[in-house]
């Protein structure tokens, strides 16, 4: 009975229940722990050896990294039953679903080949050999020459898109989640002297912009990595001015399993009806979509924010 307790006492804290539930998930380690719950490494590093001291997770080392999970098989049926008491619809567990896809995605691109030799270079679209270049030709046909105004770009990844777009905007802005991706869009934007651009680490559902201050908002090869696509889509009206454009550049409905699952892609591709839904939700309005053939189909969908 005293183990039972120890272990039922183990588990009565918020951030040790919301540890529990992201490990039920799969194994992370307490850098991505941090970046999920956005708490100092010490503090989750103790709630973690508290967790594991009760036989409520296991902790196996590889390499530099330590590795939490859930114990297999029976040692894990405390764990399990406390956590299929949780609501599925609780905000906080929501947020950290949503904060587990990005480290997830994240960890995939970081882990994929091509990111190692390419660097800055790196894109997912050719990552997924697709054709960047025509997809880059049909984002340029569609906006005018000149006098965009303000863009952000969600998701800029190495910035490749705020680098494209540069030469028609009087001002750029990339949010990007991930260090290392930032790290690699500085040296992109250094190295092309690109001063009215830059750069900020932060969360595409909480952009630390206000609203309406921006004339352009981009989404490319950033949809499919969202838990919740809508909440994303309704951010980037939020700080759209009335009138301003948005696009998003992803991919259409495909099957192919094993390239979604190599870069941990949440959604395979998106249906003009779910796009339109979210888009319309959002206060935007969409127009017609144009796609772009290639081994997967990349879909561009234009929308505006409303007038009123």
């Amino acid at each position: 009975m005293e183990s039972l307790l120890a272990s039922l006492r183990a588990a009565a804290e918020p951030t040790r229940l919301r540890l529990l539930a992201l490990a039920a998930r799969g194994p992370f380690c307490v850098s991505e722990f941090t970046a999920i719950l956005g708490q100092s490494q010490p503090r989750l590093s103790r709630h973690l050896r508290l967790l594991c001291e009760a036989g409520l997770l296991e902790r196996a080392r590889e390499g530099a990294h330590a590795w939490f999970q859930l114990p297999a098989g029976a040692e894990g049926g405390l764990a399990r039953a406390l956590l299929a008491r949780l609501p599925d619809e609780d905000p906080i567990l929501a947020a950290d679903r949503r904060q587990v896809a990005r480290v997830l995605a994240e960890r995939a691109r970081i882990a994929s080949e091509s990111f190692s030799r390419q660097g800055a270079d790196w894109d997912e679209m050719r990552a997924l050999n697709l054709p960047a270049g025509a997809v880059a030709e049909t984002l340029l046909a569609i906006l005018p020459e000149s006098g965009l105004g303000r863009l952000v770009d969600i998701g800029t990844g190495t910035g490749s898109l705020l680098t494209l777009l540069a030469p028609r905007i009087t001002e750029g802005i990339g949010i990007d989640a991930s260090p290392a991706m930032l790290a690699l869009a500085r040296t992109r934007l250094a190295n092309t002297g690109l001063t009215h651009c830059t750069v900020r680490r932060a969360d595409m559902y909480r952009l630390p912009i206000p609203d309406a201050g921006f004339d352009l908002a981009t989404l490319q090869m950033v949809l499919h990595y969202a838990e919740d696509p809508a909440s994303v889509l309704a951010e980037a009206g939020r700080v759209l001015r009335p009138g301003a454009r948005l696009l998003v550049v992803d991919l259409a409905p495909h099957g192919e399993e094993k390239a979604a699952t190599r870069l941990a892609h949440r959604w395979p591709g998106f249906t003009d009806a779910e796009m339109g839904g979210w888009l319309e939700a959002g206060g935007l309005e969409p127009a017609p979509a144009r796609s772009v053939a290639g081994p997967l189909t990349v879909r561009i969908w234009p929308a505006r924010r409303a007038a009123a």
